[in-house]
Formats: C-alpha cells, sequence, structure tokens
C-alpha cells in the first residue's frame, strides 16, 4: 500500500503583495503619526513667542532633576527672560535671526553695515555657483525684514513677522543658504571641525549658553568670535536653541 505523500502547507514567497502592502501600510502610519505629531508642536508652540520670565525653564523638569535645576539657577544670575522657538528643527535659525534683527532696532550703525553685506550676499552666493532665481525670492524676503527694522518697527511687529509661517521659513532657508556660502568659502578652515554643517555661528557677536547634564551647577559660555563682546544670547540645550535676555 503505497504511503500518502505529506500535505504541504503553502507559504507565500518573500516580497509577495501582501507583504508589500503591509509594509506599504506600516510607513503610511508612522508618516501619519509624524505629521501629528508636528500638528501638535506647531499648536502648542508658536515659531518664536513672546519674552518670558525665565523661571518658566523649571517647569520643564522634574524638581528632583538636580543638575538641570542647579544649571537653571546658574542661568538667573545673568539673565532674567527667554523667548523660546518651536522645535521644527529649524530653532537655531529662527532664534539667531530674531534676535539679531531685533538688537539691531538699537544699533542704527551695525543696521546699515550688515543691509550692505546682505545686499551683496546674492550676488557672492550667485558667483560660488547657486542659481539666482531659486535664490532671489529668499533674498528679497531677507532684505524686507531688514528694511522693516530700519523704518523702526516695534518688536511685536518684528515678531508678527517671524510668526508668518511664509515668511519665517523663507529667511531660515536663505540663513541656510549663507551657511552653506561661509562652509565652501572657508571650506580649508572648517573641514576639520564641522559636522553637518549647524555649528556656524555668524554674520552677528553672540553668546551661546550650553545647558547639559555635565557634572558642575553652572551652564558653559562660548562666545562667537573669542574675545567680543556678544550683543546675542542663546541658549542650547542638546538638540534646541532659545534667545536669552540680561
Amino acid at each position: 500500500m503505497a504511503a500518502e505523500e505529506p500535505q504541504q502547507q503553502k507559504q507565500e514567497p518573500l516580497g509577495s503583495d501582501s507583504e508589500g502592502v503591509n509594509c506599504l501600510a506600516y510607513d503610511e502610519a508612522i508618516m501619519a503619526q509624524q505629521d501629528r505629531i508636528q500638528q501638535e508642536i506647531a499648536v502648542q508652540n508658536p515659531l518664536v513667542s513672546e519674552r518670558l520670565e525665565l523661571s518658566v525653564l523649571y517647569k520643564e523638569y522634574a524638581e528632583d532633576d538636580n543638575i538641570y535645576q542647579q544649571k537653571i539657577k546658574d542661568l538667573h544670575k545673568k539673565y532674567s527672560y527667554i523667548r523660546k522657538t518651536r522645535p521644527d528643527g529649524n530653532c537655531f535659525y529662527r532664534a539667531f535671526g530674531f534676535s539679531h534683527l531685533e538688537a539691531l532696532l538699537d544699533d542704527s550703525k551695525e543696521l546699515q553695515r550688515f543691509k550692505a553685506v546682505s545686499a551683496k550676499s546674492k550676488e557672492d552666493l550667485v558667483s560660488q555657483g547657486f542659481t539666482e532665481f531659486t535664490i532671489e525670492d529668499f533674498h528679497n524676503t531677507f532684505m524686507d525684514l531688514i528694511e522693516q527694522v530700519e523704518k523702526q518697527t516695534s518688536v511685536a511687529d518684528l515678531l508678527a513677522s517671524f510668526n508668518d509661517q511664509s515668511t519665517s521659513d523663507y529667511l531660515v532657508v536663505y540663513l541656510r543658504l549663507l551657511t552653506s556660502g561661509y562652509l565652501q568659502r572657508e571650506s580649508k578652515f572648517f573641514e576639520h571641525f564641522i559636522e553637518g554643517g549647524r555649528t556656524v555661528k555668524e554674520f552677528c557677536q553672540q553668546q551661546v549658553e550650553y545647558m547639559d547634564r555635565g557634572e558642575g551647577g553652572t551652564t558653559n559660555p562660548h562666545i562667537f568670535p573669542e574675545g567680543s563682546e556678544p550683543k546675542v544670547y542663546l541658549l542650547y540645550r542638546p538638540g534646541h536653541y532659545d534667545i536669552l535676555y540680561k
């Protein structure tokens, strides 16, 4: 009597349509979740906030988080206010852009120097190989903001411009273009130190207070360029920048 052949369970090959559909559904779910997170961040955080009491930082960390609580106390010795930026990957450029233009409201001489340099910056970028028609609109928005400051706009109106999504994003793009252009012009110097191009800080004297979980109860100040008198003060916490005020 012949033995019956064992029945084989039918299996779909790897990479089958059903697997592809599952992967697609998973990717779409991840993208939808990321969109929801971004929408929540946008609702809860303006692009650039009003000036707030520095004490709001205490609420961001647990009371028993001694490292950060001590460093916030140290910040209080030098600063009284903070202006927060939205954590959307552009916080450094918004923080720097707003705080620098805000400082220029009270410095007409530096404003004129900065305006002249900025006006010429498009020509400099084009000479480096950037396509003029792709950067022109961003440059125009940048110059419009500078002229707004030249007309002695109020801080409230400047803040409104920075919280207009289109205007603010155009400014960020142009600041990124300027950063890219500067890195390329000075590539021999920066190529040994720069990672991702995000540590370049130029176009203004500024001071960055670095608050991390390193030992000690004080923040670590970094002044750019060294030996200068800062006019812009930024607070850096891992992955994010905000604006500080004396």
